[in-house]
């Protein structure tokens, strides 16, 4: 009879548990430059304690649904993320042309995209939960690109990570400049990144003294973490792909950078 109690006692714990843990999902406006950006906040409402903060940066395609997953899967990790938005007012694009449009704006005004990335970084610092002495920062393809030009221009962050991102920058680091811990994800067979620009960033991060990783993996195409890669290079004849096993493998790797910088962090802190 005690052992049956005993047994209905811990069914009850774990779905309490279950029922009142629970990863939730907010829509969040925030302004640069009198830019109204849209981004989703997401975050495990059982944990009370202060924790890291990762913003996540989208493709070129906008702020759309696999940003917001990717945030929610840092939720689950026990982060608060923020999808954020560098395009404005949440616009996302439906055609590669219109998606080349959105970018090249943002690059041909890298100040306007520093502020946007800036007031996400704010945003990301004053919610209640985050440690503002721990956060990161990870971008997709575009985002990628956008996560190394900040750590490229000495954003405090403990770490970047960059997937299928872009590397070449006419803004080299500097020795000194970079506070940002960076890991690199790239697929070897990635038609929009060279090999010559693999190695340049290479030399260019080792030239800069900068913390980095290169990941690499032999045959793996571009865009190899989104599912939708396939249907996307099936209907815009796109050398994009989805590779699962590059997918589980980077996004563990992801975790365990994740443990270093922020326990390095912790370490700064208490000195």
């Amino acid at each position: 009879m005690r052992l049956l109690v005993l047994s209905h006692f811990i069914w009850l714990l774990f779905f309490n548990i279950t029922v009142f843990a629970e990863i939730k999902g907010e829509n969040i406006d925030y302004t640069a430059n009198g830019t109204t950006l849209k981004g989703y906040l997401a975050y495990d409402d059982a944990i009370k304690d202060q924790r890291p903060g990762i913003l996540v940066v989208h493709e070129w395609w906008g702020h759309n649904e696999y940003a917001r997953k990717r945030a929610r899967m840092l939720a689950e990790l026990g982060y608060i993320a923020l999808a954020v938005d560098m395009y404005g007012d949440g616009k996302t694009a439906t055609h590669p042309k219109q998606a080349g449009q959105f970018v090249q704006a943002l690059l041909n005004n890298m100040e306007t995209a520093q502020n946007r990335f800036m007031a996400a970084l704010e945003l990301i610092k004053k919610q209640q939960q985050v440690d503002a002495n721990k956060i990161a920062a990870i971008g997709y393809c575009f985002g990628g690109g956008i996560v190394l030009a900040m750590a490229r221009n000495g954003v405090d962050l403990a770490g970047v990570a960059s997937f299928h991102g872009s590397l070449a920058t006419k803004n080299p680091a500097k020795a000194g400049e970079v506070k940002a811990k960076i890991i690199v994800f790239q697929g070897e067979a990635d038609k929009f990144v060279t090999t010559e620009q693999v190695k340049a960033f290479q030399a260019e991060m080792k030239n800069a003294q900068v913390d980095l990783e290169l990941v690499t993996y032999p045959g793996v195409k571009h865009s190899f973490t989104n599912p939708e890669a396939d249907n996307l290079a099936k209907k815009f004849d796109l050398p994009l792909a989805y590779n699962a096993a590059a997918d589980k493998d980077s996004w563990s790797k992801l975790q365990v950078f994740f443990q270093r910088i922020f326990a390095n962090a912790s370490a700064s802190t208490n000195k």
